[in-house]
């Protein structure tokens, strides 16, 4: 079900089994993509009973103004989490994956909720040992996804390289780079060095503290791998989820499931 949020796209799943007590899901999703990247979450975790819904951080997907994409930050970005929040009956357990966890962590800051999930997050040490890795490691991925915050072309065994370690059909490739986009230079600065997030504001408006946030990765993740995942665990001091065998497209993965179910598990444990 497709709904809109005055000018912000939000998707939105309704169970038709919802469980009595649960809070809604928000799914954020990472640079370069928009509310589409949830595709398969979305009808799992309605089937599972709970109300979930998808943004598309402003100047993405068919959210407002990408002719202003450049011109968003990441408080831009909070703002429109906070702006679908105030819309929902219930403040959401907040998902985030890549550049959406780090959102998540700059909500934190500033706004409760009941529970969060980082998914592949930028650390809240920020970008610069991802970016440096990848110079190490991969100069010609990195070089790739400067190409692709830009608008220009990249090619599709670069969208392979960075998103996915279990296989993808050249179709479905094809059509996730079509849906693909250029991200705010802004935004990624933010990310990079000056907007990093307080870690002990972010546990003060989770009620329980760091029982109520699941941080996840994947073995195989060359953009957040998974000794970032486990610095952000260790930030929090809580523990990290790493997922054998699977890339930084979690969501997109062909194992889709195996994350997804992990996440529906450790919601029920809170949320019967």
């Amino acid at each position: 079900m497709r709904n809109r949020n005055d000018a912000l796209e939000v998707l939105s799943f309704q169970p038709q089994h919802p469980r009595p007590d649960a809070p809604p899901l928000l799914f954020l999703h990472g640079a370069y993509t928009a509310a589409w990247c949830w595709e398969h979450y979305q009808p799992f975790f309605a089937a599972a009973g709970f109300e979930n819904h998808a943004l598309s951080f402003s100047g993405h997907g068919a959210s407002r103004r990408r002719d202003h994409l450049d011109s968003y930050s990441i408080d831009d970005y909070v703002n429109d989490v906070a702006e679908v929040v105030a819309s929902l009956r219930t403040p959401p357990v907040l998902i985030g994956h890549s550049m959406g966890g780090f959102v998540v962590q700059k909500y934190l800051e500033r706004y409760p909720a009941p529970a969060a999930v980082l998914m592949c997050a930028v650390p809240p040490q920020g970008l610069t040992a991802s970016a440096f890795g990848m110079f190490l490691k991969q100069p010609g991925l990195l070089a790739d996804l400067n190409r692709l915050m830009s608008g220009r072309h990249v090619a599709l065994d670069s969208l392979r390289s960075a998103l996915f370690a279990q296989p993808v059909s050249l179709d479905e490739l094809a059509r996730y780079y079509r849906l693909a986009q250029p991200e705010s230079h802004r935004a990624i600065w933010d990310m990079m060095l000056f907007n990093l997030p307080r870690t002990r504001q972010v546990l003060a408006h989770l009620p329980g503290g760091r029982e109520r946030l699941r941080i996840v990765g994947a073995e195989h993740d060359v953009i957040i791998p998974p000794s970032l995942v486990t610095l952000t665990a260790k930030s929090y001091g809580a523990e990290a989820v790493i997922h054998p065998g699977m890339g930084h497209g979690l969501m997109l993965e062909a194992d889709w499931r195996r994350p997804a179910q992990d996440l529906v598990e450790w919601l029920s444990d809170r949320w019967a």
